[in-house]
């Protein structure tokens, strides 16, 4: 059986809930052996606060998880002595000891809410003129947090990357770093394949599939039926339920 990713917004967590058959779904999972874990572009928490939230929902795993926030940390520990960070406050203590608001090697950008404002963007773009490098924690267009569609960090970094003519360096989905990384932590080379449930159509479905993994979207999060235009999943569900069957096929295939 191929490695499954799995996302975590709009997947196992709906709105503020996890998904009804959230439960049923992983007890599949471990009853059929498949090695599994989630690979999550949150940037809201770590995997330890991810996993935290579930067990306060009733459902604890024991597969691995991991959030674009988590791998970003680590690229920046290893890459940089300096930065300038963009994030939740209550995740900033993170990075200390690498801080620096007065000439930083890098910017990292995550999610700050409706901390997007004018006087924001013109720092970061300043810091990057100066020299800094832009490293994306994600580069999402927008998101459904409370079954409403908004903005996200993707839309903010975009501009940044035009006024600037800087490309940023994206650690989360698309990025192939990521499913990369993910694969190996499970033991695998993603060059033998992979398969990635996720309900954002560009980021995790279709990039997964252009680097040789299989993509399984699912009508639970930010994905419409009718968004689905040319470049078409290798399967569609409605539901973690509608999934079982599907994995089931690959596990014989």
């Amino acid at each position: 059986m191929k490695p499954l990713l799995i996302d975590f917004d709009g997947v196992i967590k709906i709105g503020s809930e996890i998904a009804p058959d959230a439960k049923d779904f992983f007890e599949f999972l471990d009853k059929s052996n498949i090695p599994a874990c989630i690979l999550s572009n949150s940037t809201l928490r770590t995997s330890g606060l991810m996993k935290n939230f579930l067990k306060d929902k009733g459902l604890e795993i024991n597969i691995p998880a991991f959030t674009a926030f988590d791998v970003t940390l680590e690229y920046v520990k290893k890459n940089y002595s300096k930065v300038k960070v963009y994030c939740r406050d209550y995740l900033l203590n993170h990075f200390e000891g690498v801080i620096d608001d007065e000439n930083p090697e890098a910017v990292v950008i995550g999610d700050i809410g409706n901390r997007w404002n004018y006087d924001t963007m013109n720092e970061i773009f300043n810091y990057v003129m100066n020299g800094a490098e832009i490293i994306a924690m994600h580069k999402n267009k927008f998101w459904q947090p409370e079954g409403k569609l908004i903005l996200d960090a993707g839309a903010f970094i975009t501009a940044i990357e035009f006024a600037t003519g800087k490309q940023a360096t994206v650690i989360g989905k698309p990025s192939p770093l990521y499913f990369k990384t993910a694969a190996e932590k499970l033991g695998f080379s993603f060059q033998q394949g992979f398969i990635m449930i996720g309900d954002d159509l560009e980021n995790d479905v279709i990039a997964a599939q252009k680097i040789g993994g299989k993509g399984i979207l699912i009508l639970t999060g930010k994905t419409r039926s009718e968004d689905i235009k040319d470049e078409k999943p290798d399967f569609i569900v409605n539901s973690l339920s509608e999934a079982i069957p599907v994995l089931s096929y690959f596990s014989v295939k």
